[in-house]
């Protein structure tokens, strides 16, 4: 009994598993909770875009900027300098400082709720680490995701910067680069999350992984496209569908010189190949939910059942965001819905290799000739 009891004080491997355990459930909660935080700020980003709004505020102050305006004498100052750049001498002339508050408030908001998710992400990596709670295999991609978060935020003064002196809008390349960084963010931190959970089924197999992961790239170059319609306005314009003004394949879509310009720069054919490329994800993961059902009634089969749906759903709300000339609401449905189906995708393809390899080994071999005895005894 003695060695035994040395043993535990040693080593008690359930306690040790179960502390494991432990772990990755609070870090999972917290990671679950930056998953809505982002959600939550691609949402305002989208109403930041949707109102007009991202070009409010005109300086990038990433600590004394969280304090807006807070007498008569701030706000007029804050308007003055909003009054110096083209979107104002050339759109926006004649605005009332009320109405330069609206856009104030967006532009803010998304810039303070993008620091608060940079501050509660930061404070757990600090806690859990400091802690000892974080596994070796976690940490680097837990600081791999803080720091493209900080590169995030170069990335959103970048975009905004270039619509201050010549443009009366921001960039549709940097536009589409800040939102997909976003898009990378939450995968990423999906995808971590997802690692920590435990999983019931068997990992899938090689090729159904890979077919899962080239979802999650097509969502993503989906959003990606996404971004460029938003920066063009594309969706304001061939307002119908299935055919666009008039035609299966329009007219038009080679308009520009040299040719790949139209394909970030021609509204007509940015807005062609976005709907082309929603039909590209929506057969792909047709076909990927076949060869999960193919395979049986397996969880991994059941969740594609479940992505179809959502993409789905995706399409009949982006095409009504289209035949109604991308109303507020709509258009915010469509892309809080494109991030949900990216969440989706993330979380079946880390689904089909299965939870990290538990960093504690319940099983062990024996140390000393006493604790074997024990054992035996």
């Amino acid at each position: 009994m003695a060695a035994t009891s040395a043993y535990s004080s040693e080593f008690d491997p359930v306690a040790a598993t179960r502390k494991e355990d432990r772990n990755r459930r609070q870090i999972r909660l917290w990671l679950y909770f930056v998953l809505v935080l982002i959600f939550a700020l691609v949402l305002v980003g989208g109403a930041t875009r949707l109102t007009d709004s991202g070009l409010s505020i005109t300086e990038w102050k990433p600590i004394h900027g969280v304090i807006p305006p807070l007498d008569a004498a701030q706000w007029q100052e804050e308007f003055e300098k909003y009054k110096q750049i083209p979107e104002y001498t050339e759109i926006n002339a004649g605005m009332s400082l009320d109405e330069f508050k609206t856009i104030f408030w967006w532009e803010w908001a998304h810039r303070t709720l993008a620091r608060g998710v940079g501050l509660v992400f930061a404070a757990g990596l600090i806690g859990f680490w400091a802690l000892g709670k974080i596994e070796r295999r976690v940490l680097p991609r837990l600081i791999g995701i803080l720091l493209l978060g900080g590169l995030q935020g170069a990335i959103g003064w970048w975009m905004v910067a270039s619509g201050l002196t010549e443009r009366t809008d921001v960039s549709q390349y940097r536009l589409a680069v800040h939102l997909t960084t976003a898009c990378l963010i939450f995968t990423a931190t999906m995808a971590v999350a997802r690692g920590l959970a435990p999983h019931s089924g068997a990992p899938s197999s090689r090729g159904f992984q890979i077919g899962a992961g080239l979802i999650v790239v097509l969502v993503l170059i989906q959003i990606f496209l996404g971004g460029f319609v938003a920066g063009l306005d594309a969706g304001l314009a061939y307002n119908t569908w299935p055919r666009m003004d008039g035609a299966w394949i329009p007219s038009g879509l080679h308009t520009l010189e040299p040719g790949w310009r139209n394909l970030f720069e021609n509204p007509k054919a940015v807005q062609f190949i976005h709907r082309v490329g929603a039909y590209v994800v929506a057969i792909a993961v047709l076909w990927h939910a076949i060869a999960g059902f193919a395979n049986g009634n397996t969880t991994h089969a059941r969740r594609t059942a479940i992505l179809v749906l959502l993409v789905l759903a995706q399409m009949v709300v982006g095409i009504l965001t289209l035949l109604w000339a991308v109303p507020l609401h709509t258009a915010l449905a469509h892309q809080g819905l494109a991030i949900v189906v990216l969440g989706w995708a993330t979380a079946h393809w880390r689904g089909t290799k299965g939870a990290y390899p538990p960093q504690t080994r319940v099983e062990v071999r024996p140390q000393t000739d006493g604790w074997a005895a024990a054992q035996g005894a």
